[in-house]
């Protein structure tokens, strides 16, 4: 290997000396420090010049700290001179953001650490809402003058008096207004929330990042915001392996997809070992009450208000009865997706539970929520720090080494060859 050094960050030290210790290579000096005021200071104590730098830095901890602290080291070693820099980050931070407003009460997802002793595992997201009393009446009362037309509510306003501006719902600015799971106000409205892979790509290329490479992108057209090579690794050949060779009778087993969103992902691995397929999926269904809605102008709207109601329900997709069923999916963060699936799949007739997922971040409740959960095994990566997790979880957590596949694909980088079989068959 020509003139290759590996730098390491904070995040997980552990991983970039198992990275240095399948590449029979030391590991580069790079120390970083915190003032007083929390500002990042790095000094690189090996010399890069012409070099060709990979940098191992995963999203995890405290996240923002530890990309500020990445965009330091990259900086630093393009400035000395240095002839390539890589990022490698196992787990790439700010890759898995949803399209709507953060709702806790809709996602499930808490935003203070809160410990129970008791968990109903049910599925109950929020749905869109009629509207309300209020709204209701001010509809009617539109309708009511409503003379010429039925534009004339809109040509006619109504008097001052009436409105109560604290319950009028115009733009995301208000300050009494409900969203929905899908991020819709009560008028329709869908909240536009800033992207954040642009920016980070941008902040990555501008710091003098010359390449990345990461494992299972939550989304992989997160790849399309750099214009420069991105290499996305798959733990899949690894997660097959563990099926094959550490499940008993693997092939009688089902291969489960949590949601609709990881169905490809766990029907590649399900053709891979030749087992079934099973799929949870959520829809939301309107609820219409034993009475029949007055279909008289003046009652209408407070009728359906009434009676017309939006149920979540959980399907499952296949059958599991008296099967060994392995849920896979990409990414563990509060364990609210897997842990549910688990409990349908216990009601549904399944006696044994796997879990394997390729990030196990377990960050909130996330642990004791699993320890209570009906999934009998969890199996994840080292793409993040586990040894936390371990200790807590014992025996109910594996954990599999990724650092041979990212050593291969520094090799194979650095002497110019292909990365593509890593796709396919792991390392």
């Amino acid at each position: 290997m020509r003139d290759l050094i590996v730098l390491g960050g904070s995040t997980h030290p552990n991983l970039t000396r198992s990275i240095c210790r399948n590449l029979t290579l030391q590991q580069g000096e790079a120390e970083s420090r915190k003032f007083a005021n929390g500002e990042t200071s790095i000094e690189i104590k090996d010399s890069v010049r012409e070099k060709d730098v990979f940098i191992v830095q995963s999203g995890c901890g405290h996240v923002n700290d530890a990309f500020i602290e990445l965009l330091i080291m990259i900086s630093a070693c393009k400035t000395a001179s240095a002839k390539r820099v890589t990022a490698v980050l196992p787990l790439f931070p700010y890759s898995r953001q949803p399209d709507v407003p953060h709702q806790a009460s809709h996602t499930g997802a808490p935003s203070i650490i809160t410990k129970k002793d008791h968990y109903t595992f049910e599925s109950a997201p929020g749905t869109p809402k009629p509207l309300s009393k209020k709204e209701g009446d001010r509809f009617q009362l539109g309708a009511q003058n409503n003379t010429s037309g039925i534009f004339s509510a809109v040509k006619q306003p109504l008097p001052i008096r009436s409105y109560s501006p604290k319950s009028i719902v115009t733009n995301a600015a208000s300050t009494n207004f409900q969203v929905d799971a899908s991020g819709k106000t009560e008028s329709g409205y869908k909240q536009w929330v800033s992207p954040n892979g642009t920016l980070i790509a941008n902040l990555l290329q501008t710091a003098g990042a010359d390449r990345m490479i990461t494992m299972d992108l939550h989304d992989p057209q997160f790849q399309g915001f750099f214009n420069v090579p991105v290499d996305n690794l798959y733990s899949r050949p690894l997660l097959q392996h563990y099926i094959v060779d550490y499940i008993p009778n693997y092939r009688d087993c089902v291969v489960v997809s949590p949601d609709s969103g990881g169905a490809k992902r766990a029907t590649a691995v399900a053709d891979a070992i030749g087992c079934s397929f099973a799929l949870i999926h959520k829809e939301r269904r309107a609820k219409i009450g034993k009475n029949p809605p007055s279909t008289t102008s003046s009652n209408m709207q407070s009728s359906l208000s009434q009676q017309t109601t939006m149920v979540a329900t959980t399907m499952l997709v296949g059958d599991v009865k008296d099967k060994v069923c392995v849920l896979i999916d990409d990414l563990v963060d509060t364990s609210y997706t897997i842990t549910r699936a688990a409990k349908l799949l216990k009601d549904s007739g399944a006696k044994y539970v796997y879990a394997l997922v390729t990030h196990g971040v377990f960050s909130g409740d996330a642990l004791n929520r699993i320890n209570k959960s009906a999934i009998d095994k969890v199996i994840t990566t080292n793409s993040v720090p586990q040894g936390e997790h371990v200790a807590i979880l014992g025996d109910k957590l594996e954990v599999l080494d990724v650092s041979r596949i990212f050593a291969e694909a520094i090799r194979r980088i650095n002497n110019g060859e292909s990365v593509s079989m890593l796709f396919d068959h792991g390392w």
